[in-house]
């Protein structure tokens, strides 16, 4: 027998009363009036920045700007026209290092905790994390309330790399000390156009 079914055994054997699970049927989750003010402030606590694309704004130029030094871009969207790669074009995701900025596409955006969720649109995933900084492109239609709402969108996919970002890298030790971009990206902008 295993220690984990021994366990799991010792703690069946002796629990006195089980509660039935709670009804989830009527539970709404919290939601919020104005979903893009909201996304924008938790974006922003978390470490990150989220803005809407203005009519007539050109994503390029509000990336340049974002990234003034920026020299080297990844992106495999076509309208991304300032990348100066695309990172399908490498062989192995080690040739990605030394990016700058990546750009990617997001599929929605969860205002109770700033995340997107991502789905695999290029072959090299490592560009997700090994970029300096992170471009999140959403729809600003496709905000949702809560992680509940967010969790009803996940769709079954075969794509080999689905998941949510939320904001830069970050990490803290028992000293309670915030590091941000010590795993992946520095920054992360999510541009709701």
């Amino acid at each position: 027998m295993s220690s984990r079914k021994e366990i799991l055994d010792s703690i069946r054997l002796h629990t006195k009363a089980k509660e039935e699970r709670p009804s989830m049927a009527n539970w709404k989750g919290i939601t919020y009036e104005d979903k893009t003010k909201q996304f924008i402030a938790i974006s922003q606590a978390v470490g990150g920045d989220a803005i809407v694309l203005k009519d007539g704004e050109d994503i390029n130029d509000v990336i340049k700007s974002h990234y003034p030094d920026a020299q080297r871009i990844a992106s495999v969207m076509p309208e991304i026209t300032c990348a100066t790669y695309n990172p399908d074009t490498v062989q192995k995701a080690a040739e990605l290092n030394g990016t700058d900025v990546a750009v990617i596409e997001g599929v929605f955006g969860v205002c109770e905790n700033g995340c997107v969720w991502i789905e695999q649109t290029m072959e090299q995933r490592a560009i997700c994390f090994i970029s300096e900084n992170l471009v999140i492109v959403i729809p600003k239609d496709a905000l949702v309330n809560n992680m509940h709402e967010g969790y009803a969108r996940v769709q079954p996919s075969d794509k080999p790399f689905r998941g949510f970002i939320s904001g830069p890298s970050k990490t803290a030790d028992i000293e309670q000390a915030l590091v941000i971009g010590a795993h992946g990206a520095r920054s992360a902008l999510v541009i709701l156009r």
